[in-house]
């Protein structure tokens, strides 16, 4: 897999030679795609924008990255190179159907793969639901690699029950109605893409198999949910929560005591679960304005500089 630096502008992603352009319907945005191979397993990504200042975000619970492209266009248009990574078992990555492949602190390791993937030394961490958690495990692990946080519906102690009650009937629904899923699955491969990002997103969860479902949902039963109330408490990057007060999964205590637990971190409280999708100026511009803010001056690894890439401040990852 060849990598792509942080070097000038006009040839940043060149020299990622397994990236292909891709026009997204939703949004008429350009991005690219890239794959590379964590722990053994094989991992989609997609690249929107430019530049030095760079956003890594993941996706909700058996959903994958397009859930999360109109946003990364439009941060992409203010100038932040974002990157939407699929998680194993999601997308476009490898689906392991193994539960030891989808605790959430193997999912932390991926992301900080692709960052050494990337040549990127420090990036802002975000995502949704599944995402939010992951991010904050990747802040726990390698806090020398995040440089802010976008929790988006963060699910913590006070959703342990509301997500007992869905995860653990849809286990054993996949499990013992394997036929009825598969069936359901072989019908949805039929369905054509709308270009609608976070629609075509939910299409995909109706396409897995049900083994590769259950691995997932086994997984996040297996390993630790999200970091300790202690390891909150250190991890102090500037950090945006945003959660909503109409869903008993992501109920809006958990984000308010997040709040209150990271030492550097702000609450902005969502209208509904699907505002940032439906309706996402209001949110995007509270996320961009905190993206650009948090990432200030940036640097790049010097160890990737080659004799012949001119600039010491821009590395690219050979």
């Amino acid at each position: 897999m060849a990598r792509s630096g942080l070097g000038p502008l006009g040839s940043l992603l060149s020299r990622t030679r397994s990236l292909a352009p891709v026009v997204s319907l939703v949004d008429r945005g350009a991005f690219e795609e890239g794959e590379f191979s964590s722990d053994g397993i094989r991992l989609h990504y997609e690249v929107h924008g430019i530049g030095p200042k760079v956003v890594v975000l993941t996706h909700g619970i058996l959903l994958d990255s397009r859930m999360n492209r109109r946003l990364a266009t439009d941060l992409a248009n203010r100038g932040l190179r974002v990157v939407l990574l699929d998680l194993p078992g999601h997308g476009k990555s490898e689906k392991p159907r193994h539960a030891s492949a989808h605790r959430m602190d193997s999912y932390a390791r991926h992301v900080i793969a692709l960052l050494d993937e990337l040549g990127v030394d420090q990036a802002a961490v975000g995502g949704v639901s599944l995402g939010a958690n992951v991010a904050l495990q990747v802040a726990a692990m390698a806090p020398d690699r995040v440089r802010a946080l976008v929790l988006e519906m963060p699910v913590l102690e006070w959703a342990a029950p509301g997500a007992a009650l869905v995860f653990l009937p849809l286990l054993l629904g996949v499990h013992y109605a394997a036929p009825v899923v598969r069936f359901v699955a072989r019908l949805a491969r039929h369905l054509p893409d709308t270009g609608i990002g976070a629609l075509d997103s939910f299409t995909g969860t109706l396409r897995l198999d049900p083994e590769e479902s259950a691995a997932v949902l086994h997984g996040m039963l297996v390993g630790p949910i999200t970091p300790t109330y202690e390891q909150r408490h250190t991890i102090t990057v500037p950090t945006l929560v945003i959660g909503h007060k109409i869903d008993f999964i992501h109920p809006f205590t958990d984000a308010d005591h997040l709040t209150r637990q990271l030492p550097n971190a702000r609450l902005v409280e969502a209208h509904s679960i699907i505002e940032l999708r439906t309706m996402p100026a209001r949110l995007t511009g509270e996320i961009a304005d905190f993206l650009l803010d948090a990432l200030g001056p940036w640097r790049l690894r010097r160890s990737s500089l080659s004799p012949n890439d001119g600039d010491p401040g821009l590395a690219g990852h050979g």
